[in-house]
């Protein structure tokens, strides 16, 4: 029986190492058959791993939370890269400049549950109540499962004038850009404020179920991540050949340049500061309830 692996976003450099993990066979050197599934948002990807209907999941860190409370039943595995990683695109219109989180004041913003903690959370700290002062909800016609893309609708609609802004993924923004009708106002990873950078990250998870159960199957997945990560940081040009089985043409000609800039992010540690920002984060937005030790939310997988 293959290992179900799942992430909430495709067409997207955001879980690209767990989905090259797939595609390019590493999981099978490692000995277990894999399947790549799709389920959005981030939160109900949780939910079924939870449930014991999925066997890992490739989302936000801190979404986890949204399913095991105070990381009771699920652990974080790996890293699939360093730092949040979502941009703010707005409208190129409305002259926005990088960095200036006050252009969001009064904007329609299209953002996912789950990603959005990050947005909400990075507006308050720049002095911008988001509840009040900015109109952030679901991009326009993302319905459930359809979401194959979440940063693709989201430039559709950005592109349509529906939206304003958007926060979403690396190829929602670089799409809304060459189309000349996004600019990026910031990139999380690489230019957001340093608090806000340590709010999440993309990680491999699973229940502690699954690794009292099956830990040479959570020690491969690791592995296989682990070998994606240094294949793409050594060869981003293998990302078109995972692209081209699971992308559209366009994207697919695309993915290897993204995936080009994000590559030396690919470190699949978890360090303790790295927790510790992100448990922080978790706690303001009371999705956590307490301190918790970084053992209780990180497995030690040999």
């Amino acid at each position: 029986m293959a290992l179900r692996v799942a992430i909430p976003d495709l067409i997207s450099p955001s879980y690209f190492p767990v989905i090259a993990a797939v595609e390019l066979g590493f999981f099978k050197k490692e000995g277990f058959d894999a399947t790549l599934e799709l389920l959005y948002p981030v939160t109900k990807t949780y939910e079924e791993l939870r449930e014991g209907r999925l066997d890992f999941v490739g989302g936000a860190s801190h979404a986890a939370l949204y399913a095991f409370k105070d990381w009771a039943g699920g652990k974080l595995l790996c890293a699939l890269a360093q730092n949040m990683y979502w941009f703010l695109v707005v409208r190129a219109d409305l002259k926005p400049r990088r960095g200036d989180l006050a252009i969001a004041n009064g904007l329609r913003i299209g953002a996912a549950p789950g990603p959005v903690d990050g947005l909400k959370q990075m507006l308050k700290a720049a002095g911008i109540d988001p509840a009040r002062d900015v109109q952030i909800g679901p991009v326009p016609g993302l319905a459930g499962g359809n979401a194959v893309s979440f940063g693709l609708m989201a430039a559709k609609a950005l592109e349509e004038r529906r939206l304003d802004g958007f926060w979403a993924n690396g190829m929602g923004a670089e799409v809304a850009v060459r189309g000349g009708y996004g600019t990026v106002v910031v990139d999380a990873r690489r230019d957001g404020p340093d608090e806000a950078k340590g709010y999440t990250f993309p990680a491999l998870a699973a229940t502690e179920r699954m690794l009292r159960e099956n830990p040479k199957a959570a020690s491969a997945a690791v592995r296989a991540v682990q070998r994606a990560q240094v294949a793409l940081r050594e060869n981003p040009a293998l990302a078109t050949e995972v692209g081209r089985k699971v992308f559209p043409p366009t994207e697919a000609g695309l993915i290897a340049e993204l995936i080009a800039r994000d590559a030396p992010f690919y470190d699949p540690s978890i360090s303790k500061a790295t927790v510790e920002s992100m448990n922080r984060f978790a706690r303001d937005i009371g999705l956590l309830s307490r301190d918790v030790a970084y053992e209780q939310a990180v497995a030690s997988v040999a």
